[in-house]
């Protein structure tokens, strides 16, 4: 059962086949089971879990009317707050935090009767690529336990690919859920930004965060997106525009369709391996009956990293000042002024990635520097969006590696922080410019790694990318893998 999709599990409920509760037990044995090797989870409370199960169980006996995900466990990743359930963010400066609200999303996932099976592991607030920053634990890739399994958001992605739960939320700032899906073997989106409200979810940097699902597949992405996804009045940043059915038109045909091809994509730098698969990938689109567009991204290849960690640390430097051990966060039990009381309560509460972050992005908006760095930043960031808008009026989606290699050994990058930063390549401009974009697998590499596919959209027009990579997902069977974890 565990290895089922969310719709498949939808359909055995249907049927008679499996109640939410049956459901909700496998999935929890299966975390007691994996989780010793995986260590996706940073908070599993079995007791609220069964509750949510029978509770939706009662509604169907009842007669009464079920949301859309009823009975299907959905992991969250650990940024996003849930009511009454710790919240921690995998720092030590959130520690005891718990938050009396849900985010948007999590109220949309228990409106739609979803049943939430727990918090997932993280970099500390989603600074990393690894999930080695976290101040818990190191989540393991389940295809090699040897392996980091991507970040920020690798315990959402490693929860999916280990069966733990057939759906989880992620954030992605800078390919946050893109990159730890195709490094795990699944599906993950990062929606257009303003698509998914940021409600109740703890910020990183503000202009980049987005919220988005991992599945085991390209339907099951677009049923959860579609419960999601919408307007909140909450978030300022939030676009008041309507959903489209994505899963409603997940087989309409793409007639004529036409796959940007980014030259800079396929430079130096990109494992021999994964650029056989994504080729592989794109003969498969071509044989479909699609048509190569070249274009080219230059500034994305050549400033997207550089612009990515002016922007993204400025924003977070500014987002983290609030804890301070005085008005949100740890506070250190030595006793000294109020100077020193931030000091130490941040020193001991924030770990060596995110003040390496804080320190970046406060240097870059002194006075001094700001028009030296961020404001130049900002313009490079312009000149991203502009040549993204371009490549769309020449092809329907911009297509290429999500990461440059496939997963790499733990610790093999940790000393190197820029080595670390540069597993965002692919990913950090779709963030930069607000577009849509998500990843599915599209091979394996020799050694038994996944490699994932990007597919990169035009702002709202997810419902397209969905068609285009169901089209690809419908005449291969990469995403019906599943590791022997």
């Amino acid at each position: 059962m565990i290895e089922k999709t969310a719709t498949e599990l939808l359909t055995l409920q249907k049927s008679g086949g499996a109640t939410a509760a049956s459901i909700a037990d496998a999935f929890l044995a299966a975390v007691r089971a994996r989780e010793p090797k995986v260590k996706a989870f940073v908070h599993v409370d079995e007791a609220d879990v069964r509750r949510q199960a029978e509770a939706v169980d009662a509604k169907r006996k009842a007669g009464s009317q079920l949301g859309v995900l009823a009975g299907v466990p959905v992991a969250i990743k650990d940024v996003l707050c849930t009511r009454g359930t710790p919240t921690t963010c995998s720092s030590k400066i959130l520690k005891n935090f718990v938050p009396p609200y849900d985010a948007h999303v999590v109220e949309k996932l228990r409106a739609a009767d979803a049943v939430l099976i727990g918090k997932t592991n993280m970099d500390e607030f989603a600074m990393g690529s690894s999930t080695e920053n976290s101040a818990v634990q190191t989540t393991r890739n389940p295809w090699d336990t040897e392996r980091i399994p991507g970040g920020s958001s690798g315990g959402s992605a490693a929860a999916v690919a280990a069966c733990q739960a057939p759906l989880s939320l992620g954030t992605d700032t800078g390919g946050s859920i893109r990159q730890p899906a195709a490094l795990c073997g699944i599906v993950g989106v990062k929606p257009t930004y303003g698509r998914v409200s940021r409600y109740g979810l703890i910020a990183f940097a503000s202009s980049l965060d987005q919220v988005g699902p991992f599945t085991h597949d390209v339907t099951d992405a677009a049923l959860l997106m579609e419960v999601i996804a919408g307007h909140d009045r909450r978030d300022s940043t939030s676009i008041d525009r309507p959903v489209p059915a994505y899963t409603k038109s997940l087989g309409e045909p793409i007639k004529g369709l036409k796959i940007g091809v980014p030259r800079e994509f396929f430079d130096a730098g990109l494992d021999a391996e994964v650029e056989a698969s994504i080729r592989a990938a794109l003969k498969e689109y071509q044989a479909l009956g699609a048509t190569l567009v070249d274009v080219s991204l230059p500034h994305s290849a050549k400033y997207a990293v550089a612009v990515y960690y002016i922007v993204a640390t400025a924003e977070a430097s500014s987002n983290l000042a609030r804890f301070d051990g005085m008005h949100y966060g740890h506070r250190t039990a030595e006793k000294t002024d109020l100077i020193g009381t931030y000091a130490k309560s941040r020193g001991e509460g924030f770990g060596k990635e995110v003040q390496r972050r804080i320190m970046l992005g406060s240097y870059a908006l002194s006075s001094g520097y700001k028009d030296a760095y961020y404001l130049k930043a900002l313009k490079v960031r312009r000149l991203i969006l502009n040549e993204f808008t371009d490549a769309f009026a020449k092809c329907d989606v911009v297509m290429g590696p999500t990461s440059p290699s496939a997963a790499f050994k733990i610790g093999e990058k940790s000393d190197n922080p820029l080595a670390m930063y540069l597993s965002d390549i692919y990913t950090i401009s779709c963030n930069l410019a607000g577009i849509a974009g998500m990843s599915i697998p599209c091979g394996f590499t020799k050694g038994g790694l996944p490699v994932g596919l990007q597919l990169l959209s035009p702002p709202f027009d997810e419902e397209k990318m969905f068609r285009v990579a169901r089209m690809y997902e419908a005449a291969t069977d990469w995403h019906t893998k599943r590791p022997a974890v």
